[in-house]
């Protein structure tokens, strides 16, 4: 984090452009707003010292997948993003190519770094002019994005605000309000004098710049400033007399550095893959009713829900819908066989769907008061944990809820509540020790 003080700054035009939505936007920025393809360079080259773990920590992974993968994609689903660069140490380019192919991060290539972060960005700025650093020829970027490869929660609206601005002034870096005040020490490690904190702003990524910009200021910086700099933007200001724009980031663009920043990282992307569900009902008034009171259930507790039903064979059709909508959560209820069952784990398998985070999908059965009970059904639970088993294996999370359908409203509802709370809790937490267990509700 570096300190930046008050720089006069020429505001952007709010009538100029709009935003990703096409709606008028606060900063008046859009993915228009600018021409010329925009590429991004991570520097990835780190050993994680901070960290205190033998992994360096953009390789540290959050439900069974790299953080640095979770970057990637960040920048990777902008369409006005045409490549990114991971800039990555020598001992580490195999575990990075493989990363990249099994993520299939179509967009993204590697090189390999210099000894320090200037170094690093450098010879991923080259890429783009120089052959030598890649086997395939990549067109040079009007603006370039660089950002940290362990901020992974960097959004669209930040990403297009710092590209426009750096479009129209050369340079642009996020930054936040300082959260403690800066104080300087004397020799004999005494209190020397603080800094107005309202005068000075944290340093943050993203940064953008004209392509040709940040290279020429690289191309002209010191040894010095190679081996001891970490800020950007002070470089296009010392050698190309580029005052940057400074934008206000949201609170997300914090980075990952400590070992308790890993799971403060897992539990974020846990709480908003839980966001959202698909409940998929049979066709019978019992499976329907149920469907419909869990959706509202579970709007009370903030979640978008969609209830669909389907008759027999038809549930695996729902599928492509459910992930066109990534969405990463559904709850299925009704009695259907262990066919329609591995039916559907087979589409959502053969989708892009498991390839980034594991889903989650609640097999809900209903026990009637004139029906077979359910626990003779000898078969079933463990029919429901080789089903697990297997889809465990392609990154699906399959669990059992047992709900006792009665008429009477007061132990209905009681079960229903139960019923929210498991789902909720099973999506949110995304056990994998609990897959194959057949919960009674």
């Amino acid at each position: 984090m570096e300190l930046i003080g008050d720089l006069p700054a020429r505001p952007l035009d709010p009538a100029a452009c709009f935003n990703q939505h096409g709606d008028p936007s606060d900063d008046g920025v859009s993915a228009t707003s600018f021409r010329g393809p925009v590429a991004v360079v991570l520097p990835a080259g780190g050993c994680g010292e901070r960290m205190g773990l033998s992994t360096p920590k953009q390789f540290c992974k959050l439900l069974d997948r790299p953080l640095i993968s979770y970057t990637i994609h960040a920048f990777e689903r902008i369409k006005w993003i045409e490549a990114v660069i991971v800039v990555v140490a020598e001992q580490h380019v195999e575990l990075m190519k493989s990363i990249i192919q099994k993520y299939n991060h179509e967009k993204t290539q590697w090189c390999v770094g210099g000894l320090t972060r200037h170094r690093s960005i450098f010879n991923g700025l080259s890429v783009f002019v120089d052959d030598k650093f890649m086997e395939c020829h990549l067109t040079k970027p009007k603006v370039v994005i660089i950002h940290d490869a362990v901020r992974p929660f960097v959004n669209e609206d930040i990403l297009l605000k710092i590209a426009t601005a750096a479009n129209d002034h050369g340079a642009a870096g996020a930054i936040r309000p300082l959260v403690s005040t800066v104080i300087a020490t004397n020799s004999e490690h005494f209190l020397d004098h603080s800094l107005e904190r309202s005068k000075y702003r944290a340093s943050e990524m993203p940064q953008a710049f004209l392509f040709d910009t940040i290279y020429k200021a690289y191309q002209k910086c010191t040894e010095y400033d190679f081996e001891y700099g970490t800020e950007c933007l002070h470089l296009v200001l010392s050698y190309c007399n580029t005052q940057a724009k400074l934008i206000e980031g949201p609170p997300t663009l914090w980075k990952v550095t400590y070992k308790q920043d890993l799971f403060a990282a897992e539990s974020l992307i846990k709480e908003t893959l839980s966001q959202n569900v698909y409940v998929i009902t049979d066709v019978d008034q019992e499976a329907l009713q149920l469907g419909h009171c869990l959706k509202k259930m579970l709007m009370t507790q903030h979640m978008d829900v969609e209830v669909i039903s389907a008759e027999y064979g038809k549930k695996k059709l729902c599928i492509p819908h459910v992930s066109s909508q990534e969405s990463y959560n559904i709850i299925i209820i009704g009695n259907t066989d262990l066919q329609e069952k591995q039916e559907v784990i087979d589409v959502i398998a053969n989708s892009s769907m498991t390839l980034l985070y594991p889903m989650v999908l609640i097999l809900v059965y209903i026990s009637l008061p004139e029906s077979t009970p359910f626990s003779k059904k000898l078969d079933e639970p463990s029919a429901i944990r080789r089903l697990a088993k297997e889809a465990k294996h392609r990154n699906i999370l399959v669990y059992g809820l047992l709900v006792n359908y009665t008429k009477d409203s007061e132990e209905l509802n009681e079960s229903l509540e139960n019923m929210c709370f498991i789902s909720k809790s099973l999506m949110k937490d995304r056990n994998s020790a609990l897959t194959g267990q057949l919960l009674v509700v």
